[in-house]
C-alpha cells in the first residue's frame, strides 16, 4: 500500500514484511498500529450493539428483541466499548506510538513488555468475544451483585476473565510509560519542557498502575463467590452487595480519567499548533493533569448516593466531586485563553479539538448536576446519566482520539488524507452526536429509566430523535476509516512536518525511521516555542 515515493528510504513500515515480523516486533510504533487495529475492531463491534439498541428503542413496545436479549446488548456494548476500546484507545495507540518520540527516546523502556501488553489485550478480548458469541452476558457492564453472582445464567465468568486479563495490559502499559518518562528523556528535556501530551499520559499511567489492581481483585472475589459460593457480596452468605460497588467504583471512576486525560493531552497539542501559540499557563495545565489523577481516587462515593451510604459520607463525596472539576476547568479556560488572538487554522484536527471542548464542557457541567445530592437522587439510573457519561466518554474521548489520529496520520503513514472529506466527517460526527445524546438529557429529567426497552408512549419522539442521530453518527464514524485506507495508496506524500509543529516527533521524516532518531536530539527550547519553527507551507489539502 506504500508507493515507491515513500519507500525510497528505510522506515518502520518497510524495514521488513510478513506477519511474523509484526507479531514478534518490539518496535513501539508497530505495536501502536497493532493496538490501533485491535481497538478499531472492538469499536465497530460495540457500535453494532449500540445500533441494535437504538433500533429496539424506536418503538415503545419493545418488538425488535426480547428483554433478555436487550439486557445482553447493552451489557456487551458497554464491555466492548469501555474495556476494549475507550480505556486502551489513546494510550495504547497514539501514546505507544508517539510518547517515546516526543521525549527523544528510541523506544519505550521495556519493548518486550510492551508487546506482551498487546497480547494480553487480545487474549482478554478473545475471552469476552467468546462470551458474546456463546450467548452473551446480561448483568450490565458494571457487573453489580447479585446479578453477577447469583441471578445471571449468562457467561459472566468468561467475560470477567477477559476483563481481568486485559487489566494487566493496562498495568504494564502504565508501568512502561512511567519508567520511560523518568529514565529516557533526551538531554535538555526537563519536566517543564515535556509536551502536555506526555504529562497527560504520565498522569494516566499512575492511575493505571494504582487503580487497575483494585478491579482485578474485585473480579477475583466475584469469581470466588460465583464459583465457590464464598460469602463476600451475597447477604445470604454473610456478604455485603454494597462492598462490590465500593470496590468497583474505586477503580472505575479513576478509569474515567484513564480515558479522558490522554484526550486532554491531544487537545493541548492541537490547540497550540493550530493557533500558533504556546499553551497559556503551561505549568497549570501540566499540574492539573496530576491533580485529576490524584483527586480521581477520592470521588467514587458519588456513585453510591442512593446505595445505603450515610448522608454525611455523601456530603463529603459531593464536595470532592465538585472539587475535582476545578483542574478540568483550568484546562478548558487555558485552552480558551490560548486561542485568544491566535492565528487559528481550521484544519480537520482543530475542528475535532473544538468539538471536544464543546462536548466535554457540556459533559462536565452535567457532572456537577449529578454531584448534587438532591438532583442525583432524581436522575439516578435514568437517561440523564447515560447522556452525561456519553458526552464525556464519546463526545470527549472519541473526538480527541479522531483529532489526534488526523493530526498524526501524516507522520504515521507518510500520507495526507483528503481534507474536504475529513472536515465533512468531523461536522457530521458533531451534529450526529448532539442529536443522539442531547434528547437523552430530557428523557432522563422526565424520568425515563436507563436499560429499559419498553417505555411510555410519550417518550417515543425523543427516542426517535436519538436513533436518527445515531444513524448520522454512524456515517460520520465510518467515513474516516474509508478515506484513511484510501490515503494509504492515493494520498499526497507528507513532508516531515506538514503542520509546522514544534514537537520532536515532527523533526523526523514521515514515516519515522526504525529507531526514531539517528542521533539523540538535544532539547534547547520549551515545548510549543514557535519562534524555533522554520516557516513552511502547511499542508491542509
Amino acid at each position: 500500500m506504500i508507493t515507491a515515493a515513500v519507500q525510497e528510504r528505510e522506515h518502520y513500515l518497510n524495514n521488513s514484511y510478513g506477519i511474523k515480523s509484526w507479531l514478534l516486533t518490539k518496535d513501539h510504533k508497530r505495536i501502536g498500529l497493532l493496538y490501533l487495529f485491535t481497538v478499531t475492531l472492538f469499536f465497530f463491534l460495540g457500535g453494532a450493539f449500540a445500533t441494535m439498541i437504538r433500533i429496539e428503542l424506536l418503538t415503545p413496545t419493545g418488538n425488535f428483541v426480547s428483554s433478555e436479549t436487550y439486557n445482553k446488548l447493552f451489557t456487551m456494548h458497554g464491555v466492548a466499548m469501555i474495556f476494549f476500546f475507550l480505556i486502551p484507545a489513546i494510550p495504547a495507540t497514539l501514546g505507544n506510538f508517539f510518547l517515546p518520540m516526543m521525549i527523544g527516546a528510541r523506544d519505550l523502556a521495556f519493548p518486550r513488555i510492551n508487546l506482551l501488553s498487546w497480547y494480553l489485550l487480545v487474549i482478554g478480548g478473545l475471552f469476552s468475544l467468546f462470551a458474546m458469541l456463546a450467548g452473551g452476558v446480561d448483568t450490565g457492564w458494571t457487573f453489580y451483585t447479585p446479578y453477577s453472582t447469583t441471578y445471571s445464567n449468562s457467561w459472566v465468568i468468561a467475560t470477567a476473565l477477559g476483563i481481568f486479563i486485559s487489566g494487566f495490559s493496562s498495568i504494564l502499559t502504565g508501568l512502561n510509560f512511567i519508567v520511560t518518562v523518568h529514565r529516557m528523556r533526551a538531554p535538555g528535556m526537563t519536566w517543564m519542557r515535556m509536551p502536555l501530551f506526555v504529562w497527560s499520559h504520565y498522569a494516566t499511567a499512575l492511575i493505571q498502575v494504582l487503580g487497575t489492581p483494585v478491579v482485578a481483585v474485585t473480579i477475583v472475589l466475584l469469581f470466588c463467590e460465583r464459583v465457590f459460593h464464598i460469602g463476600i457480596f451475597d447477604p445470604t452468605l454473610g456478604g455485603d452487595p454494597v462492598l462490590f460497588q465500593h470496590m468497583f467504583w474505586f477503580y472505575s471512576h479513576p478509569a474515567v480519567y484513564i480515558m479522558i486525560l490522554p484526550a486532554m493531552g491531544i487537545v493541548s497539542e492541537l490547540v497550540s499548533v493550530f493557533s500558533r501559540k504556546p499553551i497559556f499557563g503551561y505549568q497549570f495545565v501540566a499540574y492539573a493533569s496530576m491533580a485529576i489523577a490524584v483527586l480521581g481516587f477520592l470521588v467514587w462515593g458519588h456513585h453510591l448516593f442512593v446505595s445505603t451510604q450515610s448522608v454525611y459520607a455523601a456530603l463529603v463525596f459531593s464536595f470532592l466531586s465538585y472539587f475535582v472539576a476545578i483542574p478540568s476547568a483550568i484546562k478548558v479556560f487555558n485552552w480558551t485563553a490560548t486561542l485568544y488572538k491566535g492565528s487559528i487554522s481550521f484544519a480537520t484536527p482543530m475542528l475535532y479539538a473544538f468539538g471536544f471542548i464543546g462536548l466535554f464542557t457540556i459533559g462536565g457541567l452535567t457532572g456537577l448536576f449529578v454531584a448534587a445530592l438532591g438532583f442525583d437522587v432524581h436522575v439516578t439510573d435514568t437517561y440523564f446519566v447515560v447522556a452525561h457519561f456519553h458526552y464525556i466518554m464519546v463526545g470527549g474521548t472519541i473526538m480527541a482520539y479522531l483529532g489526534g489520529l488526523h493530526y498524526w496520520w501524516p507522520k504515521i503513514t507518510g500520507r495526507m488524507y483528503p481534507e474536504g472529506w475529513a472536515k465533512l466527517s468531523a461536522l457530521i460526527i458533531f451534529l450526529g452526536f448532539n442529536l443522539t445524546f442531547f434528547p437523552q438529557f430530557i428523557l432522563g429529567y422526565l424520568g425515563m429509566p436507563r436499560r429499559y426497552h419498553v417505555y411510555p408512549d410519550e417518550f417515543q419522539v425523543l427516542h426517535v430523535l436519538s436513533t436518527a442521530g445515531a444513524s448520522v453518527l454512524a456515517v460520520g464514524y465510518v467515513m474516516p476509516m474509508i478515506y484513511f485506507i484510501w490515503s494509504l495508496r492515493y494520498g499526497k506524500v507528507a513532508s516531515a512536518n506538514p503542520w509546522g509543529a514544534t514537537g520532536l516527533e515532527w523533526q523526523t521524516p514521515s514515516p519515522p525511521p526504525l529507531h526514531n532518531f539517528d542521533v539523540t536530539p538535544i532539547v534547547t527550547h520549551d515545548a510549543y516555542d514557535y519562534s524555533t519553527v522554520v516557516a513552511q507551507e502547511v499542508e491542509v489539502g
